[in-house]
């Protein structure tokens, strides 16, 4: 175990994070020159795409005759827990800081949770060879975060391989091995295994990746579960090089994977701890179940994919421990799932993985965030989506989701995101200077402020230079109101929001005349209204389909067109020419998801309309 150093890399995205682990690979020779390739640790086809990590990856590497655990972490806010779960891991951490943007918003947010795991900060400055490079500010910045002196900091470039070996010394010389856990009361040490992550495998099960505290396990002994007490025998255990290498045997200290055997997913939960079914090893505490922050609902395209969709979620759930999802049904979308997310790129990502991992096309309401209702005899009750608001008059109170924003921006640009800052609803807390050009604005914010646009509106006013993150704070008090969107007069429920009362008009506005774009005409005139409560507060109208009864016509008179026109409106026949009349333009959807809303919204009004039809007969 003295020879065993257990590390991860924390930073802000962007940062180099991957391209740094590219480097330490090579250099310890764990992957071969000629299979080597641009952000090795990165196994999804999205990660590479879009440049930017989402899952962590742990990787095994031998550096003289030290072995060193690597675990890759996501720098994006809405994948902190994966970070969490890194550290809860580990002994030490590589504190990645970019010197062309200096330290950043979730810089300051991993540090503080690396932090509160007590362990060591290995501080180093990359990009040092870039042309925007700014690398005596940002050193001076981290020198004045860690209250260290600048001869500590590893200045490198990863893209290079500039001072990478210093890295690797640093882990070695300044990262405390594991400790050991002790013998029980019996004199055995029995084995305590923390599930930091897993995967699904068809034949060995449920995959779990593991930090072995104490004990030690082989393949085809019996384990269980410590939480929910389920057994099974071991198939295979092994470490990641960063393929899965089988070993006959894993101890104290040291990182691997444990193939269980299990086949239901949900058996096996991120933060358990594995034990050997013969011992009497306690549960190790391991850290909280993640809290969605952001729901949002997802239906099939085709509503026949709905168990499909079903198993597709409960697999991401065991590499996504953060996603949290439940049955729901809409008269007019037909039945999905209610989804629990971290963020907004988190929702970005797994209906992505969906759509590629499962072939699945899906229709996706607008995202929001949980509500605290409290009703008039004082009772306390969750709400998730607008559809569970109960009825105003019982109603006491409503609150919503209050966050810290942090954000940090140089100095040019300050004054537009205070102006960007000043048109959500907020509560400024403080302003910090990290260095001469660097500033850190604090603000309390509603969630539901910056759920959406907020991080793209930010990147826009900054030229990309600002950087923010997001920490949970409570819930506060707000006057709130469900609005709700009738079409034909029937509400849609996917389409309700829960919106401030001072907005909903502006909002529903907004709703009814995007829908007026998507929604297809049918025979019959469709209104499209919103409504707080009983009172409508916006209106459009969406005029019967007729058929053009001027199209055959190529000339003459104005006259002849305002005529058939009139005959129409009459319900009158037009000349026998106007077989070869076209219908009108029916605003074509914009896009797939557009196409799939306005066809199930078509059938939902067609079957309105039997309805309505079959009740005038009766």
């Amino acid at each position: 175990m003295n020879n065993i150093r257990n590390f991860c890399i924390i930073a802000h995205i962007d940062a180099g994070k991957s391209t740094l682990a590219d480097r330490l690979l090579e250099l310890t020779g764990t992957i071969e020159k000629r299979k080597m390739q641009d952000q090795m640790l990165d196994q999804m086809e999205l990660e590479r795409e879009r440049g930017i990590t989402i899952k962590l990856q742990p990787v095994r590497m031998k550096y003289k005759e030290y072995i060193l655990n690597l675990i890759d972490t996501p720098g994006h806010v809405d994948f902190t827990y994966e970070v969490s779960r890194s550290l809860a891991a580990v002994e030490g951490a590589i504190l990645l800081i970019d010197a062309t943007k200096g330290v950043q918003a979730q810089t300051l947010a991993n540090l503080t949770l690396a932090q509160k795991q007590k362990l060591t900060i290995i501080p180093v400055i990359n990009k040092i060879d870039a042309p925007a490079a700014r690398v005596p500010e940002t050193e001076q910045a981290v020198a004045h975060l860690l209250n260290i002196d600048s001869g500590e900091i590893i200045k490198i470039s990863a893209k290079t391989g500039e001072n990478v070996d210093q890295v690797l010394r640093a882990v070695v010389e300044k990262v405390s091995p594991p400790k050991f856990s002790g013998e029980n009361l019996d004199g055995q040490v029995p084995l305590q295994a923390l599930i930091f992550d897993s995967t699904f495998d068809a034949y060995k099960g449920v995959i779990a990746f593991v930090r072995v505290f104490s004990g030690e396990l082989k393949a085809g002994e019996r384990i269980k579960l410590g939480a929910v007490g389920a057994q099974s025998e071991t198939i295979e255990v092994g470490y990641f090089a960063p393929q899965l290498i089988k070993q006959p045997i894993i101890g104290a200290g040291e990182i691997g994977y444990i193939a269980t055997g299990i086949k239901t997913p949900g058996l096996v939960k991120v933060g358990d701890t594995i034990l050997k079914a013969n011992e009497s090893g306690s549960a190790l505490s391991g850290y909280q179940e993640p809290e969605p922050m952001v729901f949002a609902s997802f239906y099939p395209e085709d509503s026949d994919d709905f168990d499909e969709l079903k198993d597709a979620l409960a697999k991401l759930k065991l590499t996504d421990a953060a996603l949290f999802f439940e049955p729901e049904s809409s008269p007019a979308l037909g039945r999905g799932f209610r989804l629990g997310f971290l963020g907004m790129l988190h929702i970005e990502i797994i209906s992505e993985r969906l759509k590629r991992e499962f072939d699945l096309d899906l229709i996706i309401s607008s995202p929001t965030v949980e509500y605290e209702v409290t009703n008039n005899k004082g009772e306390i009750e969750k709400i998730r989506s607008a559809s569970q608001l109960p009825d105003p008059s019982f109603i006491k109170e409503i609150k919503e989701p209050v966050c810290r924003l942090d954000i940090i921006v140089p100095n040019q640009y300050l004054g537009g995101v205070m102006n960007l800052v000043s048109e959500i609803r907020n509560q400024y807390l403080s302003t910090e200077y990290l260095s001469k050009e660097i500033v850190q604005l604090t603000y309390q914010v509603p969630f539901a402020e910056i759920v959406s646009d907020f991080y793209d509106r930010l990147k826009s006013v900054s030229s990309g230079y600002a950087s923010m993150s997001y920490s949970p704070s409570g819930y506060q008090v707000e006057d709130l109101v469900r609005l709700d969107i009738l079409v034909a007069s029937e509400p849609v429920e996917p389409f309700s929001k829960i919106v401030p009362r001072a907005q909903a008009v502006a909002i529903g506005r907004a709703i009814v005349a995007k829908l007026k774009e998507v929604v297809p005409k049918q025979l019959f005139a469709v209104i499209l209204q919103a409504a707080i409560g009983g009172k409508i507060v916006a209106r459009e109208d969406i005029s019967a389909m007729r058929k053009d009864v001027t199209g055959y016509l190529y000339g003459g008179d104005i006259t002849r067109k305002k005529k058939l026109l009139e005959k129409q409106k009459r319900g009158q026949g037009a000349d026998e020419g106007d077989r070869t009349g076209q219908y009108s333009a029916i605003g074509i959807p914009r896009n797939a998801k557009e196409v799939a809303l306005a066809y199930r919204l078509g059938l939902f009004l067609r079957d309105l309309n039997k309805t309505s039809c079959a009740s005038s007969r009766s």
